[in-house]
C-alpha cells in the first residue's frame, strides 16, 4: 500500500448539480447573479489544503488549475490544455460547460454571458490585484458590476468543510538551507531599501518558509507552513500562524528575528501597517485583494509588485546544489531498481497503474530518507498516458498491456532536495510511429540539455528549441517545456520557467525541469523529464557571458523507443554520454542483477 498518496475517487460528476443548485439558492438569497470560484486558496497556491478545495467540492473537477463561473442559469469551467479531457470526464456537462482556456478565458466568458446589470460576487481573498482588474473589465463589458463578499459563498453551503490544517512548523537545518535566516533577511531588507519600501507583506508560504528557514506540512506533498509574515525595513518581523502549529524548535530557531503571533491578529497588523502611512509591498502574484484593501483602508500606501524573495529563492546556493546532487543520486538508484523491476514484471500482463505507483514509492521508501513524494505520481498506461496530468484512481486504473506505452511522472521530497522525473517505457514492441514521436521528443530534450545561451536570456526564448523536432512533423505539446524547482519546497517554483510565458532571465543556480512531450489522445503519451541546473559556460573566443545547463537526473532513457536514424551524430553522442554517466553514478549502488540490467539499458547506440 502507498503511504503518501491515495487512489480513491474523491469526486463524482453527480455531485455538481445539487451543489451548484444550492449555490444558486444562496446567490438568489443575497441578490447576486453569479459567483466566481477559482482553484486557489488565500495564498493563491497551486497546491491547496483540503479546506480550500472549493472548486473540486463544487464541480467534481480535481485539476490543479481552473476557474468556475456559476451564473443563475448557466455555468462554465475554464481549464487549460492539460485538463481538457479530464474536465469533460469529471463534471456533469449538462450543468457546467468545460471551456478550454486557449479558446476563451474566464473573463471572456463572463463578458459574453453575465446578464446586463448582473452582479457577480467574488471572494477578495482568492483574487490578486491583476486578476481583479481583468474581472472588472469583463464585468464592465457585460454592463454588470462586481461585488466582494465577506464570506466565501461555497463555504456557506459546504456544511462538512474540513478544518484548516495544523501541521507543526519546524526549522529547516542550516546544513541544507546553506544560509541563516538572519543573512536572508538582511538581503531582503537591502532589496526593500532599494525599492524605498517601509514594509513587506509576505503572502507566499514558499517565500516565508525560505526566508525564515522553516518547513511545515499544511498541503499535500509540499512541506509548506501556511501563514503570513510582515517584515518591516527596521525592527522584528512578525509571523502569523495558528498557534497550535508552532513547535518549540521553530520558536528557538527564529529567536529574536521575529515574533510569532496568532493568525487572528494578522488583519489588525495590516491595520497597524496602514496607520503608519508607509510604503508597503504586496506581492502581485500571491497577495490577495483583501490585503491591499485592508492596508489602504487604514491609510497605508500599497506598492503592488514582485515579491523580492521569489528570485532569491530561485537561485540556489552551494549547500542547496550539493543537497540536490545527493538527492538525485539517491533517487536515481531507486529509479534504476524500479525500472529493472518494471521491465521484469510488466510483460507478464498483471501489473496495474496503481501497482506501478505503489512499487515506485516502496523503492523510494527503502532509501531511508524519503519525507514524502513531491506530487501524486502520474502513472498512465496506453491512452491514460495521453493525459499530461492524469492521476490514477481505483475506477480509472488500467493494466499495463503488451505493446503499449507506459508513462510514469513522479518525484520525491528529501530533506536535502526535491526531485521530479518522467520516463516513458514501452511494454513489448513499439510501433514505428511511437519510435518516431519518442525520438522527436528526445531530440527536443537533448537540445535543451546542450543549449548555450547569453546571460539575460529568458525561458520563453529557449522554449521553441524543444519543440522544433515536433514542429517539423506538424506536431506540438500544450504545456511548458520546464518549470522551476524548489529546494525541499514546491516541485513547481517560479519565477523561472522554460515556456512561452517564461519572461524571467535565467540565472546561475536556478533549477528547472526539461520535459518536452507528445500526446496522441486516446492512444499514448510521451514525456522525457530530467531536472537541470543553470551554470556558467565558457565559449572560447566569445565576447558574451554565456550560460548552459547541468543535468541533475540520472536514469536510463528507454532505448527501445529510440530511432537512431532520425538523430544526428551529436544527439547520439549526447545520449551515449548521458547513459555512460548513469552507469558510472548509479551502477556502484546496485546489486549484481540490477547492475546487469542497467548495463543493457544504457548500452551505446549508433
Amino acid at each position: 500500500m502507498a503511504q503518501f498518496q491515495f487512489f480513491d475517487d474523491t469526486t463524482s460528476p453527480s455531485q455538481g448539480p445539487a451543489r451548484i443548485a444550492k449555490l444558486r439558492s444562496e446567490l438568489s438569497r443575497r441578490g447576486f447573479d453569479g459567483f466566481i470560484v477559482p482553484r486557489a486558496d488565500e495564498h493563491q497556491g497551486e497546491y491547496v489544503p483540503k479546506s480550500a478545495e472549493r472548486l473540486s467540492w463544487l464541480t467534481g473537477f480535481t485539476g490543479s488549475a481552473g476557474t468556475a463561473v456559476i451564473l443563475t442559469s448557466k455555468a462554465a469551467l475554464i481549464v487549460d490544455g492539460r485538463y481538457t479531457v479530464q474536465a469533460a470526464e469529471q463534471v456533469d456537462t449538462s450543468v457546467i460547460a468545460p471551456v478550454q482556456l486557449a479558446h476563451m478565458s474566464a473573463e471572456d466568458w463572463i463578458g459574453a454571458n453575465l446578464p446586463e446589470g448582473g452582479v457577480l460576487a467574488y471572494d477578495p481573498w482568492l483574487h490578486t490585484s491583476d486578476s481583479l482588474k481583468r474581472l472588472e473589465q469583463a464585468v464592465a463589458k457585460a454592463g454588470g458590476k462586481l461585488s466582494p463578499v465577506d464570506i466565501n459563498l461555497v463555504d456557506v453551503i459546504w456544511i462538512d468543510r474540513p478544518a484548516p490544517p495544523q501541521a507543526p512548523v519546524r526549522p529547516h537545518p542550516i546544513d541544507y538551507a546553506g544560509e541563516t535566516a538572519e543573512a536572508k533577511l538582511e538581503r531582503i531588507r537591502r532589496k526593500m531599501a532599494e525599492a524605498k519600501l517601509d514594509a513587506l507583506v509576505i503572502s507566499d508560504p514558499h517565500s516565508l518558509a525560505w526566508a525564515f528557514n522553516l518547513r511545515g506540512g499544511d498541503v499535500g506533498h509540499t512541506p509548506l507552513p501556511l501563514g503570513y509574515a510582515v517584515l518591516p525595513r527596521e525592527g522584528r518581523a512578525s509571523l502569523f500562524f495558528d498557534p497550535a502549529k508552532i513547535t518549540n524548535e521553530a520558536g528557538a530557531a527564529v529567536g529574536e528575528l521575529a515574533e510569532f503571533a496568532p493568525i487572528e491578529a494578522f488583519q489588525n497588523a495590516l491595520d497597524a501597517l496602514g496607520q503608519k502611512g508607509g510604503k508597503v509591498r504586496v506581492d502581485s502574484a500571491t497577495g490577495a485583494v483583501a490585503l491591499i484593501r485592508r492596508i489602504e483602508a487604514a491609510g497605508g500606501k500599497v506598492d503592488v509588485g514582485a515579491d523580492p524573495i521569489a528570485l532569491m529563492k530561485a537561485v540556489k546556493n552551494q549547500a542547496e546544489i550539493a543537497g540536490s546532487h545527493a538527492a538525485h543520486l539517491r533517487d536515481g538508484v531507486a529509479m534504476a531498481r524500479y525500472l529493472a523491476w518494471l521491465d521484469h514484471e510488466a510483460p507478464k500482463g498483471q501489473l496495474s497503474e496503481i501497482d506501478a505507483v505503489e512499487a515506485l514509492e516502496a523503492f523510494r521508501i527503502e532509501t531511508g530518507a524519503l519525507r514524502n513524494i513531491s506530487f501524486p505520481s502520474i502513472s498512465g498506461a496506453g491512452p491514460n498516458a495521453a493525459l499530461p496530468h492524469y492521476r490514477v484512481t481505483t475506477s480509472s486504473n488500467r493494466k499495463l498491456e503488451i505493446n503499449q506505452i507506459f508513462l510514469i511522472d513522479s518525484g520525491a521530497q528529501y530533506e536535502d532536495g526535491t526531485t521530479d522525473i518522467t520516463r516513458t517505457i514501452i511494454v513489448g514492441v513499439p510501433t514505428a510511429e511511437m519510435r518516431d514521436r519518442f525520438t522527436r521528443v528526445l531530440q527536443g530534450h537533448i537540445t535543451i540539455a546542450r543549449i548555450v545561451f547569453p546571460k539575460g536570456t529568458t525561458g520563453a526564448q529557449i522554449d521553441a528549441f524543444a519543440r522544433k523536432p515536433l514542429w517539423d512533423a506538424g506536431l506540438d505539446f500544450d504545456h511548458g517545456t520546464g518549470h522551476g524547482i524548489g529546494s525541499y519546497l514546491s516541485v513547481h517554483e517560479g519565477p523561472q520557467r522554460i515556456a512561452k510565458t517564461g519572461t524571467t532571465p535565467l540565472e546561475v543556480g536556478m533549477m528547472l525541469s526539461n520535459e518536452p512531450g507528445f500526446y496522441k489522445q486516446g492512444d499514448y503519451g510521451i514525456r522525457i523529464e530530467n531536472l537541470i541546473l543553470v551554470e556558467p559556460r565558457a565559449i572560447p573566443g566569445g565576447d558574451r557571458e554565456m550560460l548552459g545547463f547541468e543535468t541533475l537526473t540520472f536514469t536510463p532513457i528507454d532505448l527501445r523507443l529510440v530511432e537512431p536514424a532520425l538523430m544526428t551524430k551529436d544527439e547520439i553522442a549526447w545520449l551515449n554520454d548521458y547513459h555512460a554517466k548513469v552507469r558510472e553514478k548509479i551502477g556502484p549502488h546496485l546489486d549484481a542483477d540490477t547492475r546487469a540490467w542497467l548495463e543493457s539499458a544504457t548500452r551505446p547506440i549508433g
